[in-house]
């Protein structure tokens, strides 16, 4: 009988502490938010200082690597305005087959670009550590856009 006992506790502790402490994450609405305080420059140099871990860069690829982040930084972070402008305006629509393709284009136009000078910056061992990176953060996204996609046909069958 106390074995039975002891055995309905330890399930009963197991349970109390295997419970999900869920936090509530911030809607996109409020991570953009969040970015947009961010300067470019500052959103470059955090980048950079990242890659300069995972790659172990030295001072000449830092400083080349940080011009790239820079100029993207400064790219995006003028898209994210346009984009604010345009949704506080009215005049934000969904894009038309012909914008999504054009805008797909731009930006596996970027992507190769960036692909292409950050071969000419890094040596070989390198490239292939941060290529991977790159594919593991597709991946992650792939994943992202995925689980959407399920949700989205969830709540439109309930």
């Amino acid at each position: 009988m106390k074995k039975l006992v002891f055995i309905a506790l330890a399930f009963i502790a197991l349970q109390a502490t295997a419970q999900e402490n869920k936090k509530e994450k911030p809607n996109k609405a409020e991570r953009a938010e969040k970015m947009m305080d961010i300067p470019a420059v500052e959103m470059a140099t955090l980048q950079t200082k990242k890659m300069t871990l995972h790659l172990d860069l030295n001072e000449s690829q830092q400083k080349e690597i940080q011009k790239i982040n820079l100029e993207n930084a400064t790219k995006r972070k003028a898209m994210m305005e346009s984009r604010k402008a345009q949704k506080e305006s009215g005049e934000l629509k969904k894009p038309t087959d012909e914008e999504r393709l054009k805008m797909a284009n731009d930006r596996l136009d970027d992507k190769i670009a960036m692909k292409a000078k950050m071969k000419e910056i890094l040596n070989e061992e390198q490239y292939a550590k941060w290529e991977k990176a790159e594919s593991r953060m597709a991946m992650n996204e792939k994943g992202k856009k995925e689980g959407m996609k399920k949700r989205m046909q969830k709540k439109e069958q309930k």
